[in-house]
C-alpha cells in the first residue's frame, strides 16, 4: 500500500512529514503519561496536538496529489 515508495520528490516529502508526525506523537505520549502536568506542559500538549493535526492535513493533501499524479 506504500504508493509513495518510488523515490519521487513527493514521496521524500511524505516520508519527512510522517517522521515529523511520529516525533510529535512520541513527545505527546510522554506528556500524556504525566499524572500532574504543569501549566507549561499542558500548553505544550495542546501545541503538539495542533502540530500533529497540521502535519496530518499536509500528509493527506500530499498523498492525494501524489495518487492523482499516478492515476492520470
Amino acid at each position: 500500500m506504500d504508493i509513495e515508495a518510488n523515490g519521487s520528490p513527493d514521496s521524500e516529502e511524505i516520508h519527512q512529514l510522517e517522521a515529523q508526525h511520529r516525533h510529535y506523537s512520541e513527545q505527546l505520549e510522554v506528556l500524556i503519561q504525566k499524572p500532574y502536568p504543569s501549566e507549561q506542559e499542558l500548553l505544550e500538549e495542546v501545541r503538539l496536538k495542533k502540530l500533529k493535526l497540521y502535519i496530518k492535513d499536509q500528509l493527506v493533501a500530499r498523498r492525494s496529489s501524489h495518487h492523482r499524479a499516478y492515476v492520470s
